[in-house]
């Protein structure tokens, strides 16, 4: 039976200051007989529901938490001076979802208003949002430790006591840390002394930064790396030693053992932290109908008038005795959308694209699975009639689809962040956000930044980086089977150790950025979800565009496409001589562009310009649009292989076999 729970713990997501992957804690928790294990990334909780996923599906208790900055003073002061004097680390767990609730607003809060040098939080918030939260005292960053350090005892009781009294005294530990440091064998007796005299709870635990006494090395190269130093001036301060990492209950015993209830108390805890995320809930903005009207209603009279002027005007034209078809086509999607509750989802969208088209912002006609519904063309969010086509609406949306509806709109490079910011205006910046996105230690990067980290030579680095092949998907110990690296890495000692760290840290996530197209939009302000942080100066979800979905929130996609730009740039040319020229009454049928396309000459023309379509489009040589949308379905991976086939049959059409008459 298991005697300790770790409940201070660094993932890779403490961005290149933490080396254990999320994959590999539930598995290093098995090996130890661990029942549980909590998450605290440093002042961020990007990794929180990867952790979760990975504990639940190994049979772990997933604890979430943060190990959140506290501002010495008001999170507002942006002064300088020392780290200490900015801020110092306090452990964060959730016991419900109300500590859950209370824990993302701190740390968004950390980010948006608090952050200096770090997202940092303060006693303000700390006080506002301490329901359902158990805090231990941290690490030698804490306060508490920190001034016992500095001979300032009584002002380390003092901030006990009020922590004690934010929390309640049930869920405020006073935390012991044996690593091996001089500083943490002069202030253990002192902390003991406080919990005491203050009669708070001990808890034991471990800096848990990598899994296993072997990977320190690792996380010092990942420190080195972070703050770009070289390893040969000594480790990073704060880990001199090897010990932050994952221990087993007897190693754990035998630096706890005589300390009354530390390690018992971290079962207590555990036992105490049952924060459950929910998945696949949809969680759908609304948008705002006149006189309250439903939203089912009001797209129902916007399709309907729609379809009334587009016939009018002469952007539908409907054959002879197809009337029928079009309208029972209406009635079924409708009825698809409304029964599935996306109403709201098909109102917002044509609400920004038709915000995006009155301002002359050039919008896409539409692609992806959204062009084949009917809906989306009447109420201008595509310009494709999918009857006309053949498009299937079942692709974009259908009873048994359980993933959320995706329309990927395309707006002018130039312009696209006006209709982002018309966003913002309308559902309010708390419920709009942008998303996140991870940059990653890539393969020829890992290389790189581990060899200016071991202090090698940068010609030495770089003819290792360079035999790893740049295809897409490669990693080291791929390119180790191919003979370039294989050899250098045979070869020498020192490109060995080079190549192995650079393995051990491939793949992590290296920093933040944004999504290059995806918003969401919820209902009650997004905090109320998900964590936020910011890149760039722009807010973004701490979660990534398919946490983001698992977690039941809708994603738009703006798309930022610079060939609408080309082709709006090139109408003005256009109009310069030719007032009167629409783009979209350009014919389908016209043979000179046929011609044009088929000796290839499509450079600049989206989907068309690779060297390998070109090719294709010479020998296929189309004469009707059917042939252009024939090209670019075969030119993808898998169909690819039956290009020749079909070039064949379509110039000979005695060839063409059929697997069934159908």
């Amino acid at each position: 039976m298991a005697e300790f729970v770790h409940l201070h713990l660094h993932s890779e997501y403490s961005l290149l200051d933490g080396a254990c992957r999320i994959s590999e804690i539930p598995q290093r928790a098995l090996e130890c007989g661990h029942t549980a294990v909590a998450i605290t990334d440093h002042g961020a909780m990007y990794g929180a529901v990867a952790f979760y996923r990975a504990c639940k599906k190994a049979g772990i208790k997933p604890i979430i938490g943060c190990e959140v900055y506290v501002a010495t003073g008001s999170r507002f002061d942006k002064h300088s001076g020392t780290a200490d004097g900015k801020y110092n680390h306090l452990v964060l767990l959730c016991k419900n979802d109300i500590g859950y609730k209370n824990l993302i607003a701190m740390v968004s809060k950390g980010y948006t208003e608090g952050f200096y040098s770090k997202p940092r939080v303060d006693v303000e918030l700390l006080k506002k949002y301490s329901e359902g939260l158990i805090c231990l005292s941290g690490c030698l960053a804490g306060r508490i430790p920190s001034l016992i350090l500095r001979g300032e005892y009584f002002e380390a009781v003092k901030y006990a006591k009020e922590l004690s009294e934010i929390f309640g005294k049930d869920n405020f530990y006073i935390e012991l840390q044996d690593h091996g440091l001089a500083e943490q064998k002069s202030v253990l007796p002192e902390l003991c002394r406080l919990a005491r005299e203050c009669n708070l709870p001990m808890v034991a635990t471990n800096d848990c930064h990598y899994l296993r006494r072997r990977d320190a090395e690792t996380q010092a190269i990942l420190m080195c790396v972070q703050t770009n130093t070289q390893i040969t001036d000594g480790r990073p301060i704060g880990f001199e030693t090897d010990e932050f990492y994952y221990k087993t209950d007897t190693e754990m015993r035998l630096l706890f053992g005589n300390y009354e209830d530390a390690m018992e108390n971290t079962l207590r805890i555990a036992d105490r932290c049952n924060f459950e995320f929910e998945f696949d809930k949809p969680r759908l903005p609304t948008f705002p109908t006149p006189q309250g009207r439903s939203s089912e209603e009001f797209l129902r009279e916007l399709t309907k008038k729609a379809y009334d002027r587009r016939i009018k005007d002469g952007t539908l034209s409907i054959p002879l005795g197809r009337e029928a078809e079009y309208k029972e086509r209406i009635d079924y999607e409708l009825s698809v959308i409304e029964n599935m509750g996306y109403s709201d989802y098909f109102l917002i969208v044509q609400d920004y694209v038709g915000f995006a088209r009155a301002k002359g912002i050039p919008v896409g006609p539409g692609r992806g699975s959204g062009a084949g519904s009917l809906v989306a063309f009447l109420t201008g969010i595509t310009d494709i009639d999918p009857i006309r086509f053949d498009l299937l609406f079942e692709r974009f949306l259908n009873p048994e689809r359980v993933s959320m509806p995706d329309i990927d709109i395309d707006f002018c490079y130039n312009r696209r962040d006006e209709v982002i910011e018309y966003m913002y205006d309308k559902y309010g910046v708390d419920h709009v956000s942008q998303i996140i996105a991870f940059g990653t230690l890539a393969a020829r990067a890992a290389i790189r930044d581990v060899g200016r980290a071991l202090g090698m030579p940068y010609a030495e680095v770089d003819a290792v980086a360079r035999a790893v092949p740049q295809e897409h998907g490669v990693t080291l110990k791929d390119a180790l089977k191919r003979a370039e690296l294989k050899e250098q890495y045979n070869a020498s000692e020192k490109v060995k150790k080079l190549v192995d760290t650079a393995i051990e840290i491939e793949g992590m996530p290296r920093n933040i950025t944004v999504h290059a197209a995806g918003i969401v939009v919820t209902d009650l302000p997004i905090s109320q979800y998900v964590p936020l942080a910011v890149s760039n100066d722009a807010i973004v979800t701490q979660f990534d565009m398919d946490t983001i979905a698992e977690l039941g929130l809708l994603k738009f996609d703006f798309l930022a496409l610079r060939y609408l730009t080309i082709i709006n740039d090139a109408c003005s040319t256009i109009k310069e001589t030719h007032p009167d020229f629409d783009i979209e009454k350009i014919p389908l049928d016209d043979e000179d562009t046929y011609k044009m396309i088929s000796k290839g000459l499509t450079l600049g023309l989206f989907q068309l310009e690779s060297g390998g379509m070109r090719q294709m489009l010479t020998e296929l040589k189309p004469d009707s649009f059917d042939d252009i949308i024939a090209a670019i379905a075969l030119y993808r991976p898998g169909p690819m292989d039956s290009i020749p086939q079909y070039i064949e049959s379509r110039h000979n059409p005695d060839k063409i076999t059929y697997a069934h008459p159908l």
